[in-house]
């Protein structure tokens, strides 16, 4: 079995910076999630692939969640003080662990965490790539957001769109951004909002969705994803940043989850994304979001048959 070897990593640490927060949406149980990946022995697992595991814990998150207790909303937005909190700390200890060499595996926690996770490695690493795999767009503005929840806009934030320079995120906000819709491929949208629509559009962000998986099979799709990522080319040296939101996966498959959409990712096509990304040598940062713990999630997942891949909009991002 060969090794892969990381070519911005100084050792194969991986940095686990917990984001147990769900300010950015109405669930509650996603912030949860990254207790129960602990609990269920995630750094022994990445130890078992040669990992080391680090806990980072430098962020106050009593702090954080005290104040998501009183905070009201701004114009639409809700939860904007705790939100612009919490993914300016993130920043702050994605960049920090980014700087030391190690890997940062951001553990959601909902996907409000990808503003901060984007902005803490562009500061380390300029010309990295975000490939964002989701069921959503999540680059609403504070414009364009028909609920005003702020997981439905990281990716604008992170790329300092228009509209993103507002209290109180413009405070520690790049400007002008650091992030760049070039370096940005989605794969895996089927919920898109018509105002998202219009911005991937505008600046020309490349897009797979389920339709580009269903007629060209994963294999294809995460190739063209990463030579896009790659100026067009066959390299694979840019260093990339995956946000891997669970919602992506058929909810047949992670039910899991406080955003399902009928019609996503396999188990093995998810898998594969990851194993792809992997194999580049490339990888600098990651995070996961969206586990979310209740009791019907306890459910066994292997006995509910693949519904059919049709989009189903459950609820405003």
């Amino acid at each position: 079995m060969t090794t892969t070897p990381f070519r911005y990593m100084k050792s194969k640490t991986a940095a686990l910076i917990s984001f147990p927060f769900s300010g950015g949406q109405p669930r509650k149980g996603v912030e949860l999630g990254p207790e129960a990946l602990l609990k269920a022995e995630l750094p022994k697992q990445l130890e078992s692939l040669g990992w080391k595991a680090d806990l980072n814990q430098s962020i106050d998150w009593k702090m954080v969640n005290d104040m998501l207790q009183d905070d009201p909303d701004i114009g639409t937005l809700k939860n904007p003080r705790s939100v612009s909190k919490a993914s300016e700390l993130l920043a702050d200890a994605v960049e920090k662990s980014a700087r030391a060499g190690e890997l940062p595996l951001v553990l959601g926690g909902d996907h409000s965490l990808g503003t901060g996770s984007m902005i803490g490695l562009n500061r380390v690493y300029p010309d990295v790539a975000t490939i964002w795999v989701d069921a959503h767009a999540d680059i609403n503005t504070a414009k364009t957001t028909p609920s005003g929840n702020l997981h439905g806009c990281p990716v604008s934030f992170a790329l300092g769109l228009e509209g993103s320079y507002v209290e109180p995120f413009k405070s520690w906000l790049p400007n002008p951004p650091i992030a760049s819709p070039n370096r940005l491929v989605f794969i895996g949208l089927r919920d898109v909002d018509e105002g998202e629509r219009k911005i991937l559009k505008e600046h020309n962000i490349k897009v797979f969705s389920m339709h580009h998986i269903d007629k060209y099979g994963i294999g294809k799709v995460v190739e063209m994803a990463l030579d896009h990522v790659n100026n067009g080319t066959s390299r694979r040296d840019r260093p990339i940043h995956l946000s891997f939101d669970v919602d992506a996966m058929d909810p047949s498959v992670a039910p899991s989850t406080g955003t399902p959409v009928r019609g996503g990712l396999t188990f093995r096509e998810g898998h594969y994304i990851c194993e792809a990304i992997h194999e580049t040598g490339s990888v600098v940062g990651m995070d996961r979001t969206y586990f979310l713990l209740t009791q019907s999630s306890r459910s066994t997942l292997c006995s509910r048959p693949r519904p059919p891949r049709r989009p189903l909009r459950w609820a405003a991002r």
